[in-house]
């Protein structure tokens, strides 16, 4: 009996000798995990330590240059260091910048938007009032047609100095009523300034009367001068 006790109690001793040994090594090698994986994260927060060193220089730097063009170098240097103290927390803000890069960027599109709607409301609230302008000018606007003296024809001479085409223009006046140079240019063949002289000419020697009301002015032929083409046409038959 005492010597089965005697196994038991050995074999216990070796169980529990060997799960000791188990949980050393077990131990060991959750300490050599920890320590790697310690190593790690230090490495990865010491670079993230680094990189952020980096921008805080990088904005320091930017808010030295900044400061530097608008104030003295003293007061340069007391608001960059007020801003480094600002960036200090710069860790736990890394989250929340580009969500509120996301929202700022949002309200601009949203105010580029609406100012396009303005802008374009704008061009058409502006073509209307010209338009609403034109109708009014085109309603309240009565031309003023003047009518300016009648320079008096030499009876003795009306037909003398006359060349062909003054012949033709005054005899279209006559059949057609009145009429603007342009509107004669191409009966008789002749440029627009040509004929808008042949018609001064022809106002300045008596023949015609001209209104001056709008430009380009309306010549129409004298009852006197419409009288003596009728006697020479009378007068050919």
């Amino acid at each position: 009996m005492i010597e089965v006790l005697l196994t038991l109690i050995g074999a216990l001793l070796v169980a529990t000798i060997g799960a000791s040994v188990e949980y050393y090594r077990q131990i060991r090698k959750a300490q050599k995990e920890y320590k790697k994986a310690k190593d790690v994260v230090e490495d990865i927060v010491l670079s993230f330590n680094r990189e952020l060193k980096r921008e805080a220089d990088r904005l320091e730097l930017v808010a030295y240059k900044v400061e530097g063009s608008t104030a003295k170098a003293d007061i340069s240097i007391k608001k960059a260091e007020s801003i480094e103290k600002k960036f200090v927390p710069i860790e736990k803000q890394l989250g929340t910048v580009s969500e509120n890069n996301s929202k700022v960027l949002s309200k601009i599109a949203e105010m580029d938007t609406k100012t396009q709607n303005l802008e374009t409301e704008n061009q058409k609230l502006q073509t209307k009032i010209r338009e609403v302008e034109e109708q009014v000018e085109k309603l309240s606007a009565v031309p003023e047609i003047k009518s300016e003296p009648v320079i008096p024809i030499r009876r003795d001479k009306a037909m003398a100095a006359l060349t062909d085409t003054e012949v033709t223009v005054l005899e279209i006046l006559s059949s057609e009523g009145s009429k603007t140079a342009p509107e004669i240019k191409d009966r008789v063949q002749l440029s627009r300034e040509h004929t808008a002289r042949l018609m001064k000419k022809l106002y300045e020697k008596g023949y015609l009367e001209r209104e001056t009301g709008k430009i380009p002015f309306r010549y129409s032929i004298k009852k006197e001068m419409k009288k003596i083409l009728k006697k020479a046409e009378s007068e050919q038959i």
